[in-house]
């Protein structure tokens, strides 16, 4: 025993030196190469010694988590929304659900201000809020049979902030799917490699859910080598659609491309589970672990270095080409998922407190799985900040700013300071097979050219093009199973609203329903991605703030509802544990909605630039970026909407926050008063593992579950 605890000091020391030594290079470094290697040192050091520390000491001493308490899975068990699921298959499903664009997008939009401010917000913000709120959020709706961040507020808070949360919830759900959309949208436009590459997913996954459900039951093993083969080869036939004559029929504008993506998100929403939402949902799980993974590897063997600045000059100004603002709020709201995630506390609070089997491993999908999403806008901000920083403002500029011939983006880039020549942009969309690179805003473009470029040099310059349009794929379909999942959770949502005034809604198989609640939400993130389509401004730099405003403000409900569950079940002396992380997140966030709706600055404030815009359409002016007056009156509109939610939805924090407030003080004052929805205690009969590799004393355990089960009678 000894033994064992000397080596655990020794392998936990090396482990905080490792990342010591990461975070001290990245800190320090100026006027010299600094390898990308070392931000991946400096990340998983601090996830090691966080979930081995910090995560354990909220699971035991905060929580409370008790192996012996039977959860709603075990209790619940119906074979259909509540059933007990495998940790392992419940931490690729969680995954696969939280995980969407923005850990992929933020962090590329981000290198705008240099390196080293995302890579510090990433790794403390999943640490100490994002994370935190994962797990927290997992184990209280866990405790409450499976309920909704949205149904905890309005039992544990009242009607007046539980109506604002509900609101407010849904709202947001509706602006991200929107969002997350788009990014799609902007990675396939005018790439036929790309398009058919991502339009085979879906009778892939369709033809896997068959095969489950119906060829072969039970055969994951069989069906997943199949769906990874076939997906690889979608993938190299891409290439040949894009040299043959079918490349017309799959070179879509963006605005064919929402068509599409609406109709897809529709028959998605509406079909069932086992047909194609879950089947690709266990398909991406593969690539998107094991693409990171090997990211990683890349990294370490390629050793690229860091080329763009640790901070740059837009990071003081705050007139960034990608997106406008200062480094504070504006860094931490452009992150959004990769630290801190509101939209993760719908799936915590979803699906997966229905599958969990035991509260001991809440730990592992709840906080694990979050810094496994950190990890992607980790290797996202490399992959951003490892290729020249011309090419990177060249890409994520819009097309007003920089113009439409790599002659004007270079002449525009350089006056920013960052050089590179018309024949550099040029011969950089050459080698990945692209007609042109310019303005292919959105983030996933540029990602997928870090991606090729890390891959390239560890299998070779030829397969550039290759890499460039795996990645492509890769984010596409790391994009759409949030799309789906979305859609479908935005359904509910909105058939449990109009379920309170027609009964009917409230089934949520009843098929009239559900057909109208799917249009409806589609209609509505359908809006938003078609505004971003047609954004003369540049979608993703008009929307992405409101997105990551959106994100974080959901984030600051989910730790209201948080603080307020530890103070009224006893917990007063652990409340900072959520406390802290909702008080920052909160002045951040309501810093950056202050900002954009009263800002006087037109490329930050949305109703500044509604004026001005609107004085120019009265002076007959068109001002740029647009370029008609159809583009000015689109200006004016779309800055109208994002204002009024802006402040719309800071007001529903607000009144969120402040009624939890009441709720706290309350308590204090006269705990008698308080009640917890909490579910009755149930002794567990179920015997598993708190993490991914049993201990073991757990192995000894189910060794006697199983011998007890087995025995006549048992």
């Amino acid at each position: 025993m000894r033994t064992a605890h000397v080596r655990s000091i020794v392998v936990w020391t090396l482990v905080a030196l490792i990342g010591a030594a990461g975070w001290a290079v990245l800190a320090l470094a100026r006027g010299e190469e600094v390898s990308a290697a070392w931000m991946v040192a400096a990340a998983l050091g601090s996830y090691a010694i966080a979930y081995r520390f910090y995560a354990g000491f909220i699971a035991h001493r905060v929580l409370g988590v008790d192996k012996d308490r039977a959860t709603p899975a075990e209790r619940l068990n119906n074979g259909i929304d509540y059933h007990p699921t495998d940790r392992r298959v419940l931490l690729g499903h969680h995954f696969a659900a939280i995980a969407g664009a923005g850990p992929l997008v933020g962090p590329v939009l981000a290198a705008q201000m240099g390196y080293l401010p995302g890579t510090i917000w990433i790794i403390a913000g999943v640490i100490f809020a994002g994370a935190v709120q994962d797990m927290v959020v997992l184990f209280f709706s866990t405790r409450r049979d499976g309920r909704s961040v949205g149904q905890m507020a309005r039992e544990e808070l009242g009607p007046v902030g539980g109506a604002a949360a509900l609101i407010g919830t849904f709202v947001i759900m509706i602006i991200l799917l929107g969002v997350l959309a788009l990014v799609v949208v902007n990675a396939l436009a005018s790439s036929p490699w790309g398009t058919f590459s991502i339009a085979m997913t879906i009778p892939i996954a369709l033809l896997m859910g068959f095969y489950l459900r119906v060829l072969r039951p039970g055969r994951v093993i069989e069906v997943s080598v199949i769906g990874v083969a076939l997906l690889l080869f979608a993938l190299v036939a891409g290439r040949w659609v894009a040299e043959s004559s079918w490349a017309e029929a799959f070179t879509l504008a963006p605005s064919t491309l929402v068509i599409w993506l609406v109709a897809y998100g529709f028959v998605a929403s509406i079909l069932p589970v086992w047909m194609l939402l879950a089947p690709r949902d266990y398909l991406s799980t593969f690539m998107k672990i094991g693409t990171i993974a090997l990211l990683a590897v890349g990294v370490v063997i390629a050793l690229p270095t860091l080329k763009m600045d640790a901070v740059t000059d837009f990071a003081g100004r705050g007139d960034g080409p990608v997106f406008a603002g200062s480094l504070f709020p504006f860094v931490f709201i452009t992150i959004a998922c990769g630290a801190l995630s509101g939209f993760h506390a719908l799936i915590s609070s979803g699906t997966t407190p229905k599958m969990i089997q035991k509260e001991t491993q809440i730990r592992m999908i709840g906080y694990g799985a979050m810094l496994m999403e950190s990890s992607v806008a980790v290797m996202a901000l490399i992959a951003a900040s490892i290729i020249d920083p011309g090419l990177y403002f060249a890409m994520n500029a819009p097309s007003g700013v920089i113009g439409t011939t790599v002659q004007q983006a270079s002449d525009v880039v350089t006056g920013w300071g960052y050089q590179i020549s018309p024949g550099a942009l040029a011969q950089a969309a050459k080698n990945v097979e692209e007609t042109t690179l310019l303005s292919r805003t959105g983030g996933a473009p540029t990602l997928a050219i870090g991606i090729s470029d890390i891959f390239s040099k560890v299998t070779g310059g030829s397969l550039r093009a290759f890499w460039y349009h795996f990645a492509i794929m890769f984010e596409a379909l790391f994009i759409l199973t949030t799309v789906d999942a979305g859609t479908r959770v935005g359904r509910f949502m909105l058939q449990d609203m109009l379920g309170n005034v027609y009964r009917p809604f409230k089934n949520v198989s009843w098929k009239p329903g559900l057909v109208v609640t799917s249009a409806l939400v589609c209609a509505l993130w359908g809006y938003f991605l078609w505004v971003g389509v047609h954004e003369p401004l540049g979608g993703i730099n008009q929307l992405f703030p409101i997105f990551g405003i959106s994100n974080q403000l959901l984030a600051a409900i989910a730790l209201a509802v948080c603080t307020t569950l530890l103070v009224k079940s006893g917990r007063l002396k652990w409340a900072w544990v959520t406390g802290i992380p909702l008080v920052w997140d909160a002045t951040v966030t309501l810093t950056a909605s202050w900002q954009k709706v009263f800002s006087g600055d037109p490329k930050v404030g949305f109703f500044t630039q509604r004026r001005v815009f609107r004085e120019a359409i009265a002076d007959g002016k068109v001002l740029p970026p647009a370029k008609t007056m159809d583009d000015m009156h689109t200006v004016v509109t779309n800055s109208t909407v994002d204002g009024v939610l802006s402040a719309v939805l800071a007001l529903l924090v607000v009144i969120v926050i402040a009624d939890a407030l009441r709720v706290c003080v309350r308590h204090l004052r006269r705990p008698a008063l308080s009640t917890l929805s909490e579910a009755p205690y149930v002794e567990s009969r179920l015997v598993a593992p708190a993490g991914l590799i049993p201990t073991r004393q757990e192995k000894e355990e189910e060794a006697r579950h199983e011998r007890v089960g087995a025995a006549p009678g048992g």
